[in-house]
């Protein structure tokens, strides 16, 4: 319901643990491992309509839509959507007729918590979840479940959102009701979507709240994000590790490559990724921001006449919490970008510090969505340098997938093609588990 959003989005296990060396036997070119899954995945505004249903409260989509109609393109809103929220059996038995192994969906923290906190449970929204959960499992299909994917309960936002530094604990006691509810069922999680994008309606203006704090709030939403995980997967590690479930972020970014072999475009196509995926992935692997973000806005922020940097800094005891925080490598991969060397945006933002010009190679396939390009092996260069930065880890392909016009929703070669292209970089990359 939001721009540029994705109709189909393919979710696929990728890896896991010594794939390089413990001798594993690799997929032939036409057979993929029994471990290898293939999923779909949604998100709870985007599909359930609904929106004030049963007693669910209202979130922060619902009140830009319905505050600024003209926000979204088409004047579109989640009010309806795909009426997920009244067709869930159908929507599992689609499932099963297409042979997935795993669904991804995001739980609506304001159908299960009106007001956002849990003195206030609305018990129709806790078993909607318990029968998709159970309607899935029953049809042998495995539940993966995203506790945030963009829509803040409203009285959330209304003490500050994701600036508030006590979110944290209040994202913490709404996940320990979903871990207390659906954990002895759900073995796969996911805290916060796209953290990335998340920040984007606090330091920008095309995601909701759309408060456009333009270098401060983008920073300052995500230092709160991190905090909330780590709170929650420590929680869950103390309380419902019997559960045996496993906990990450859905990461999403750019992967680039530099549009030449000079030393700064190099430099620049990994500041690329270090100010994307690893803003929030390096906190959650090793405790921290990456050093170049570090060095790079503390030395903008002091440029500015600043007294304090712009991006917050962490306690010991959240340095702590946040190390070794996820068991998994949620990644969410679109597209692709060339990275050169050089100063853009205002000063400040997010863009400015990150000094990375973005372009397209010309070769790249247009589709419908302006910030996108169709770059299939861009898949297999991002997990690469996934397994390079992070150590190898498991990972799970949350989202993936193109846009279109929707003129010929029947005839969509373009979205046939990708998704052959893809499956074929996913099938090269366990053929070559160690490929730079």
């Amino acid at each position: 319901m939001m721009k540029g959003v994705l109709a189909l989005i393919l979710a696929v296990s990728l890896a896991r643990d010594g794939l390089c060396n413990d001798g594993l036997p690799i997929a032939s070119h036409t057979m993929f491992p029994s471990w290898f899954k293939f999923g779909a995945a949604t998100a709870a505004y985007q599909v359930e309509g609904g929106w004030n249903a049963d007693g669910k409260g209202m979130n922060i989509w619902d009140n830009i839509t319905h505050e600024r109609p003209d926000f979204v393109a088409h004047r579109y809103n989640g009010d309806v959507a795909d009426n997920s929220y009244y067709k869930y059996k159908e929507d599992v038995q689609l499932l099963k007729t297409i042979g997935f192994q795993m669904y991804r969906f995001s739980i609506s923290w304001s159908r299960v918590l009106p007001t956002g906190r849990v003195d206030n449970v609305n018990q129709p929204g806790i078993d909607y979840y318990m029968n998709l959960i159970d309607e899935l499992l029953a049809n042998g299909i495995e539940p993966v479940v995203t506790l945030y994917h963009w829509d803040l309960p409203q009285p959330l936002q209304d003490i500050g959102g994701w600036l508030n530094p006590d979110i944290a604990q209040i994202f913490a006691e709404y996940a320990d009701l979903m871990f207390k509810t659906y954990g002895d069922k759900v073995k796969w999680w996911m805290t916060i979507n796209e953290p990335y994008s998340v920040v984007k309606g606090y330091g920008a203006e095309d995601f909701a709240p759309a408060l456009n704090l333009v270098g401060t709030g983008d920073y300052a939403s995500g230092h709160n994000l991190l905090r909330a995980h780590a709170k929650a997967y420590r929680l869950y590690q103390k309380k419902y590790s019997h559960q045996g479930g496993k906990i990450s972020m859905a990461f999403c970014g750019s992967v680039c490559q530099p549009l030449t072999n000079t030393p700064e475009d190099i430099a620049a196509a990994d500041r690329c990724f270090q100010f994307t995926f690893g803003w929030f992935a390096h906190p959650t692997f090793f405790g921290d921001y990456h050093p170049v973000m570090r060095q790079m806005i503390d030395r903008n922020s002091q440029l500015e006449g600043r007294n304090v940097s712009r991006l917050p800094r962490f306690t010991e005891e959240e340095m702590t919490e946040l190390a070794g925080s996820v068991d998994y490598f949620g990644m969410n991969y679109y597209s692709a970008n060339m990275a050169q060397n050089g100063f853009t945006g205002a000063v400040p933002s997010k863009e400015h510090d990150t000094q990375v010009i973005f372009s397209f190679d010309p070769s790249w396939e247009e589709c419908a969505s302006s910030w996108m390009r169709i770059v299939p092996q861009g898949l297999r260069l991002l997990a690469n340098k996934v397994r390079v930065e992070y150590g190898n880890p498991i990972v799970l392909i949350t989202e993936n997938g193109i846009s279109d016009d929707g003129s010929n929703p029947l005839n969509d070669l373009q979205r046939i093609r990708y998704y052959e292209e893809e499956i074929w970089n996913c099938e090269r990359r366990l053929q070559q588990p160690c490929e730079n």
